[in-house]
Order: structure tokens, then C-alpha cells, then sequence
């Protein structure tokens, strides 16, 4: 039976839902997101049940926030403190929408030089 969308995840919850990468040994690299708690003050998980973590839906979108731009956008933990302290309205649809926009835009600009390049 699975949980709903609403319901509290596990910490081995959440790193599936990150897709972090397995280890060698084929565990869940769950250190990342006790590391990330570190970090930013605004990643609070419920502990209950001997110190188990669980995690709601709001908490769990902060950590993808986190996840897309230490690892996709390539920032410094500084740099996402900044904006996560700043409270910009980022939501990561907004950041990945404009990071499409700009990838396609770097292969429309790799076409038309491919043409100039023929028509010489």
C-alpha cells in the first residue's frame, strides 16, 4: 500500500524521491540530506520515534530546491543559503523552465553557425 502524496516520508523515503544516487554497497546515500539539514536552517524534519526523521510535502520540495541547484545549477551551498535566506520566489519549475529556455537557445545558436559555416 503506498503513502499519500500528504503523508510523512522517511528519510529513505525522500532520497528516492531526490533520485540521489545509490552508494557502491546499494545503499541510499541518506548522509546527503542529514548534511543538507546542517546547512540550511529552513530543512526541519519531524524527529520522532527515536530520533527517526520524517519529512512533509513542504519540507521535501525545499530539499528538490536545494537538490536542482547545488547539482544541476552548480551553486555553492553559500549561494543557496543566500537565496533560501533572501526568501526569493524561486520556485524550481521557474529555475528549470528558464534553464530549458536557455539550453535551447545554446542549440539554436549551434545551428545557425553549422549553416554559416556551409554557406561559406
Amino acid at each position: 500500500m503506498d503513502k499519500s502524496e500528504s503523508a510523512y516520508k522517511t528519510i529513505g523515503e525522500v532520497a528516492k524521491i531526490l533520485k540521489l544516487q545509490v552508494n557502491k554497497n546499494g545503499t541510499l546515500p541518506t548522509h546527503i540530506i542529514r548534511f543538507w539539514e546542517t546547512q540550511f536552517k529552513q530543512i526541519k524534519p519531524k524527529i520522532l520515534n527515536s530520533n527517526r526523521r520524517y519529512y512533509d510535502e513542504k519540507t521535501i520540495n525545499l530539499l528538490k530546491k536545494v537538490k536542482f541547484l547545488l547539482k544541476e545549477q552548480g551553486m555553492t551551498i553559500n549561494g543557496v543559503k543566500k537565496i533560501l535566506n533572501n526568501e526569493v520566489s524561486l520556485k524550481v519549475d521557474e529555475i528549470a523552465d528558464k534553464s530549458i529556455k536557455a539550453g535551447n537557445l545554446k542549440n539554436k545558436l549551434l545551428k545557425i553557425s553549422k549553416i554559416i559555416k556551409e554557406l561559406k
